[in-house]
This record gives C-alpha cells, sequence and structure tokens, in this order.
C-alpha cells in the first residue's frame, strides 16, 4: 500500500510541475479581449476572428517553441469598466500577454492597469493617441498598436483633401463624446487650418442619434467643398444618404472606421467618397490568401478589423517567440519585459505592412487611400 501511495505522490507531483512549466500543461495564455457583443461587435468579433485565424494556423504547425498557444477570451461589451474586469480576470487565468481592446476608450481603461504589472499588449484598433501615451506625456512601454492613430488619420484626409481634391472649405460632422471621432476631427480642422483650408462648420451629434439633416442643413448652407465624417460606418452611412436627400453635393471624406460602409448607403450616394485605411483589399497575394482563408473559415468577407486583428497576432507571438528563447518561464517579469523588448524591436512581416514602431509604439506605415466607385470600395492609392 505504501509503494502505491508513494507512486501516486510521483505521480501528482509530475502533473504539478508539468502544469506550472510555461502556462497550463505546456501552453502559453495570452488574453483576447474586445466587444464581441453589443453596439460595436461586428468590429470586436472581426478583430477576434483575425487574430484566431492567425493563432490556429501558428498551433497547427506546432506553436511556439513546441508548445501551444492558449486563448483566454472575454467580451468587454465596448465598456471601459467591464474590459478592466475583464482584464482582472485574465490575470487571475494566467496570462502572460494580451491582445486587446478593439475600442480606444475600453483599451485605454485598461493600459492603466496593464502597464502596472507590465503586461505585453497589443490592440489592433484602438486608434486615439491616449492609448499609448497618458496624460502626463510618458510612454506605456507596454503598450503597442498595429492601427493608425487618430491625429494621423485627420491630418492625412486634410492633406488629400488639399493637395489631391484643391478643396478650400471644409465640413465636419462628429459625433461627441467618441475618443475616435473627435480625435479624428479635431486633427483634421486642425490641419486644415495650416493647409489654407476654411472649415465652414463643425457640427457634432449624440451616440444613437439617426436624424442628421439639423447638422447637414447647417452645412449645407455653408456650401463646403469636403465634408469629413470621421465616424464609423453604420452613422457615416445614415449620414450620407440624408445629405444626398437635401441636395448635399461636397465630397465625404472618412478614416478608417468607413470600411464596409458601402453596405449602409446606396452606391450613387456614395460616389466618390474617399476614406483612409490601413488595408486594402487584394492588393498582395498574402492578403488574397488572407482574405480566401478567412472566407473559408468564416462564411465573410474580411476587413481592416479582420486584416489587423491577424497582424496583432503575428506581431505577439513573434515576441513570445523571442521570449520562449530565451528560456525564460511565460508569465514572469522577465517573461514578458522579453516580450514586449521584441515587439519594441518588432521586424514582424505582416499581411497590411511589414512592422516597426516609433517613440510612441505606434506602427511606422503609409496610409492607403480607398475610393468608392460603382459601390465598391476600391484601392485608389497609397498616401
Amino acid at each position: 500500500m505504501k509503494k502505491i501511495l508513494s507512486i501516486v505522490l510521483v505521480l501528482v507531483l509530475a502533473v504539478g510541475l508539468l502544469s506550472g512549466c510555461g502556462g497550463s500543461k505546456g501552453t502559453i495564455k495570452v488574453g483576447i479581449l474586445g466587444c464581441h457583443t453589443g453596439e460595436y461587435a461586428q468590429y470586436g468579433m472581426a478583430v477576434q476572428n483575425g487574430v484566431m485565424l492567425y493563432i490556429e494556423k501558428l498551433n497547427a504547425s506546432g506553436g511556439v517553441n513546441g508548445k501551444q498557444i492558449e486563448t483566454i477570451i472575454y467580451d468587454d461589451k465596448g465598456d471601459g469598466t467591464e474590459a478592466v474586469t475583464a482584464f482582472n480576470r485574465m490575470v487571475d487565468d494566467g496570462i502572460t500577454a494580451l491582445i486587446g481592446s478593439v475600442l480606444s476608450g475600453s483599451t485605454m481603461a485598461v493600459v492603466g492597469e496593464s502597464s502596472l504589472i507590465n503586461m505585453p499588449q497589443i490592440s489592433a484598433s484602438a486608434t486615439a493617441a491616449g492609448v499609448t501615451v497618458g496624460e502626463d506625456g510618458k510612454v506605456f512601454t507596454n503598450m503597442f498598436r498595429t492601427c493608425f492613430i487618430d491625429p494621423f488619420q485627420g491630418e492625412k484626409m486634410a492633406q488629400y483633401a488639399s493637395e489631391i481634391l484643391k478643396a478650400k472649405t471644409a465640413a465636419a460632422i462628429f459625433e461627441t463624446g467618441n475618443d475616435y471621432a473627435v480625435g479624428l476631427k479635431d486633427a483634421f480642422v486642425a490641419k486644415c487650418e495650416t493647409l489654407g483650408i476654411t472649415v465652414v462648420a463643425d457640427e457634432g451629434y449624440s451616440k444613437g442619434d439617426k436624424d442628421f439633416k439639423s447638422q447637414l442643413t447647417n452645412i449645407n448652407a455653408k456650401g463646403a467643398d469636403v465634408i469629413f465624417c470621421p465616424n464609423y460606418y453604420e452613422d457615416d452611412g445614415l449620414i450620407v444618404t440624408q445629405a444626398r436627400q437635401i441636395g448635399i453635393k461636397s465630397t465625404f471624406l472618412g478614416g478608417d472606421g468607413w470600411a464596409k460602409v458601402s453596405e449602409y448607403a446606396s452606391a450613387a450616394d456614395l460616389e466618390g467618397s474617399v476614406y483612409c485605411s490601413p488595408y486594402a483589399p487584394g492588393s498582395s497575394d498574402a492578403v488574397k490568401q488572407f482574405e480566401a482563408e478567412y472566407s473559408a473559415k468564416y462564411n465573410e468577407t474580411a476587413g481592416m478589423f479582420a486584416a489587423l486583428g491577424y497582424d496583432a497576432a503575428i506581431v505577439m507571438t513573434d515576441a513570445l517567440k523571442k521570449a520562449e528563447e530565451k528560456g525564460l518561464k511565460a508569465g514572469k517579469d522577465d517573461y514578458k519585459a522579453a516580450v514586449i523588448d521584441a515587439m519594441k524591436n518588432t521586424s514582424s512581416v505582416g499581411i497590411t505592412s511589414t512592422y516597426a514602431f516609433d517613440e510612441f509604439n505606434n506602427p511606422i506605415k503609409q496610409a492607403v487611400i480607398i475610393k468608392i466607385e460603382g459601390g465598391k470600395e476600391n484601392f485608389s492609392q497609397m498616401f
């Protein structure tokens, strides 16, 4: 009996040692956080799908250092408080890195917590400048992203309006209280002023509004050459439709939140509209392969959010490989530091860019200009 008990004890200890090495049963735990339900679920699920597509491929090819990536997925519903609660649960679950969140507000709420424990974090889609830089001006050294920042997009579209469209006057219509919309709008207005474009109207609306005719009537009275509409595509589709109904013929401009706007307004109303994006469908063999694999797996067309999620997974798992090569233990402070250092010095090859990061941990990449023609969102140029 004593011999049997000794054997059982040895086996129990062995299992315990194995489960404590590099995460549960030899896995590396990575959190995926985003708005998977609620108003912005279309963005959160696209990012999650892109991340999972890459991680499942990586696991099928042997994982990282022979270890599988184990994903711990939480839904923050697009709410900052929910996001912080979910993150803390993930930490309790033993994650060693985080991909998320999706919206700027949720991500900024989480980075205040993740930076305290130096948790490697990357977002595919949180564009607000404050995601990587605190109000005190200090960079959150653990936080990276694969998307553009809001000021970059606003400035790019002002430059496009000036250099390509030769606009002399502009207007803006944006959702007040939305970090993304306000960030793009403010940068657009500021850049217009330096470029000699007169901003004749600056109209806000509240979250949930469906009738924009009052704001659009004010804009129409001012006769703007271009209208910057830096919101998400459902609102943008309604705004463009209602603008055409009251006779506005100005060219509409947008940020990357316009991706898939062609599903929310008619081809005729959207014709000639332009937005900037980090992603051009069908633009390379790698992109075409990604799109085919995504469509086969999820039975839907891949878009920008899915592509940036895929890239975020590439950057993060490449960094995990570097930490694993050092023989460090997942979850420990030196392991997390090694992952962060690897991301900071990355040369990861994604499908939207070969990545490098600036001093604020923002990606260094060109903007893709998408023009809507015949109801299709077509690559126009790099700008």
